[in-house]
Protein backbone atom coordinates (compact mmCIF):
# COMPACT_ATOMS: atom_id res chain seq x y z
CA UNK A 1 0.00 0.00 0.00
CA UNK A 2 1.14 3.63 -0.55
CA UNK A 3 0.51 6.84 1.21
CA UNK A 4 0.26 10.33 -0.96
CA UNK A 5 0.30 13.12 2.02
CA UNK A 6 0.20 16.95 0.26
CA UNK A 7 0.50 19.92 1.57
CA UNK A 8 0.49 23.69 0.78
CA UNK A 9 -2.51 24.57 0.01
CA UNK A 10 -4.72 28.06 0.92
CA UNK A 11 -5.58 31.38 0.02
CA UNK A 12 -3.74 33.44 -1.96
CA UNK A 13 -4.59 37.21 -3.82
CA UNK A 14 -4.12 36.94 -7.43
CA UNK A 15 -0.70 37.66 -8.88
CA UNK A 16 0.21 35.88 -5.29
CA UNK A 17 2.19 32.45 -5.15
CA UNK A 18 1.78 28.70 -3.44
CA UNK A 19 3.97 26.32 -3.77
CA UNK A 20 2.30 22.53 -3.28
CA UNK A 21 4.43 19.56 -2.18
CA UNK A 22 3.53 15.17 -2.58
CA UNK A 23 5.11 13.00 -0.85
CA UNK A 24 4.94 9.09 -1.51
CA UNK A 25 5.47 6.46 0.83
CA UNK A 26 4.95 2.84 1.79
CA UNK A 27 5.77 -0.03 -0.40
CA UNK A 28 6.97 1.30 -3.33
CA UNK A 29 8.90 0.12 -6.07
CA UNK A 30 9.83 3.02 -8.50
CA UNK A 31 7.88 5.97 -9.56
CA UNK A 32 7.22 6.38 -12.94
CA UNK A 33 4.94 9.42 -12.94
CA UNK A 34 4.42 12.09 -10.93
CA UNK A 35 2.08 15.58 -11.23
CA UNK A 36 -0.75 17.37 -10.24
CA UNK A 37 -4.48 17.64 -11.58
CA UNK A 38 -6.95 20.03 -10.41
CA UNK A 39 -11.03 19.96 -10.40
CA UNK A 40 -13.86 22.72 -10.38
CA UNK A 41 -17.28 21.88 -9.28
CA UNK A 42 -19.57 20.63 -12.56
CA UNK A 43 -16.02 20.14 -14.31
CA UNK A 44 -13.89 16.86 -15.52
CA UNK A 45 -10.41 16.91 -13.48
CA UNK A 46 -7.57 18.12 -15.43
CA UNK A 47 -4.19 17.77 -15.91
CA UNK A 48 -2.00 21.09 -14.35
CA UNK A 49 1.49 19.31 -14.79
CA UNK A 50 3.53 16.43 -14.72
CA UNK A 51 6.93 14.75 -14.57
CA UNK A 52 7.75 11.50 -16.04
CA UNK A 53 10.92 9.50 -15.42
CA UNK A 54 13.99 10.73 -17.35
CA UNK A 55 13.09 14.72 -16.27
CA UNK A 56 10.09 15.00 -18.95
CA UNK A 57 6.89 17.62 -17.61
CA UNK A 58 4.17 18.79 -19.09
CA UNK A 59 1.89 21.29 -18.71
CA UNK A 60 -1.46 22.93 -18.91
CA UNK A 61 -1.67 25.54 -21.45
CA UNK A 62 -3.38 27.60 -19.03
CA UNK A 63 -0.17 27.45 -16.36
CA UNK A 64 3.03 27.52 -18.84
CA UNK A 65 5.07 30.07 -17.76
CA UNK A 66 3.75 30.50 -14.44
CA UNK A 67 3.49 27.32 -12.92
CA UNK A 68 6.86 25.01 -12.06
CA UNK A 69 6.95 21.33 -11.12
CA UNK A 70 10.05 19.46 -9.91
CA UNK A 71 10.64 16.29 -8.18
CA UNK A 72 13.12 15.19 -5.49
CA UNK A 73 13.53 11.62 -6.17
CA UNK A 74 15.41 9.97 -3.24
CA UNK A 75 12.31 12.10 -0.83
CA UNK A 76 9.58 10.69 -3.27
CA UNK A 77 8.50 14.15 -3.67
CA UNK A 78 6.99 15.98 -5.97
CA UNK A 79 6.53 20.48 -5.67
CA UNK A 80 4.53 22.62 -8.06
CA UNK A 81 5.50 26.32 -7.68
CA UNK A 82 2.95 28.34 -8.49
CA UNK A 83 3.69 32.04 -9.55
CA UNK A 84 1.04 34.92 -10.73
CA UNK A 85 -2.01 33.02 -9.61
CA UNK A 86 -5.51 34.24 -11.16
CA UNK A 87 -8.49 33.78 -10.23
CA UNK A 88 -9.59 30.78 -12.86
CA UNK A 89 -6.72 28.68 -11.20
CA UNK A 90 -9.20 28.53 -8.25
CA UNK A 91 -9.91 24.73 -7.67
CA UNK A 92 -9.05 21.61 -5.73
CA UNK A 93 -5.52 20.35 -6.35
CA UNK A 94 -4.77 16.64 -6.69
CA UNK A 95 -1.69 14.82 -6.33
CA UNK A 96 -1.63 12.21 -8.80
CA UNK A 97 1.53 9.27 -8.74
CA UNK A 98 1.59 5.67 -11.12
CA UNK A 99 4.00 3.54 -9.51
CA UNK A 100 5.42 0.33 -9.19
CA UNK A 101 4.33 -1.19 -6.01
CA UNK A 102 5.77 -3.89 -4.24
CA UNK A 103 4.36 -6.96 -2.14
CA UNK A 104 2.72 -7.77 -4.80
CA UNK A 105 4.63 -6.61 -7.26
CA UNK A 106 2.17 -4.25 -9.84
CA UNK A 107 1.63 -0.55 -11.60
CA UNK A 108 -0.52 1.19 -9.54
CA UNK A 109 -1.82 4.67 -9.66
CA UNK A 110 -2.64 7.12 -6.67
CA UNK A 111 -4.25 9.73 -5.95
CA UNK A 112 -3.74 12.18 -3.12
CA UNK A 113 -6.74 13.66 -0.79
CA UNK A 114 -6.81 17.25 -2.69
CA UNK A 115 -5.93 20.53 -1.07
CA UNK A 116 -7.84 23.78 -2.08
CA UNK A 117 -6.38 26.52 -3.77
CA UNK A 118 -8.43 29.69 -3.66
CA UNK A 119 -7.52 33.01 -5.51
CA UNK A 120 -9.33 36.11 -4.50
CA UNK A 121 -8.79 39.45 -3.27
Amino acid sequence: QVQLVESGGGLVQPGGSLRLSCTASGSIGSINTMGWYRQTPGKQRELVARVITGGTTNYADSVKGRFTISRDTAKNTVYLQMNSLKPEDTAVYYCNVVLLETAPWRSKMYWGQGTQITVSS
